[in-house]
C-alpha cells in the first residue's frame, strides 16, 4: 500500500470592527470580493458567486505587471452555506472557463492539494465580527505558511474595504 501523506491545516483568525453582516457580504458579494480578493499588490478582475449549496464561484486574482502579471483562477464549491455564520466550500485551481488544473500548472509548489476544503466562521462579537478561516490537506508545511501569508494579506485588504463600506 502507498504511503499517504500527512496533511497540514491553516488556521488564520481576524477581529473585524463592523458587524457579521459586512464580513458576509464581503465574502460573498461579487463587487466586493474583487475589492479585496488576492494578496498586496494582486487585483481580483473577475468574481462570479454563487453561494449556495452546490453553487459555484469563479474568482481570479491577477498578479502585479512586475510579477509577469500572470492570472490565478479559483472555484470556490460551496457545500455548506448558513448566512452570518459559515461557509464552507472546496477550492480548485482553474483555467478562465472553471475547469479545474493541476495546481503545479499554474506555478503553485509541490504539497498544494488539487482540491482545498475551507471552512469559514462568522461570530458577532458585541457588534464586531471574530472570523476565522481554515483551510485543509496541505501535504506540505511550506505551502501552509504561503497560504498563511496570501490570506493574510487577503484580510488585510478586506479590513480596508469594510471599513469603507
Amino acid at each position: 500500500m502507498a504511503d499517504v501523506p500527512t496533511t497540514h491545516k491553516m488556521t488564520l483568525t481576524r477581529r473585524f470592527e463592523v458587524p457579521v453582516a459586512d464580513v458576509w457580504r464581503a465574502w460573498t458579494e461579487p463587487d466586493l470580493v474583487r475589492r479585496w480578493w488576492g494578496p498586496a499588490g494582486f487585483t481580483a478582475p473577475l468574481a462570479e458567486m454563487d453561494v449556495v449549496v452546490g453553487g459555484r464561484s469563479l474568482v481570479c486574482m491577477q498578479a502585479p505587471v512586475g510579477m509577469g502579471g500572470f492570472r490565478y483562477y479559483n472555484t470556490w464549491t460551496y457545500t455548506l452555506v448558513h448566512p452570518h455564520r459559515h461557509l464552507e466550500f472546496v477550492q480548485h485551481f482553474t483555467d478562465e472557463h472553471g475547469n479545474p488544473v493541476e495546481p503545479s500548472s499554474v506555478g503553485m509548489p509541490d504539497g498544494t492539494p488539487f482540491e482545498v476544503p475551507h471552512l469559514l466562521t462568522f461570530v458577532d462579537r458585541e457588534g464586531t465580527t471574530e472570523f476565522t478561516v481554515t483551510e485543509y490537506g496541505y501535504t506540505a508545511p511550506e505551502v501552509v505558511e504561503l497560504s498563511r501569508a496570501g490570506m493574510t494579506q487577503c484580510l488585510d485588504k478586506l479590513a480596508t474595504v469594510v471599513g469603507s463600506t
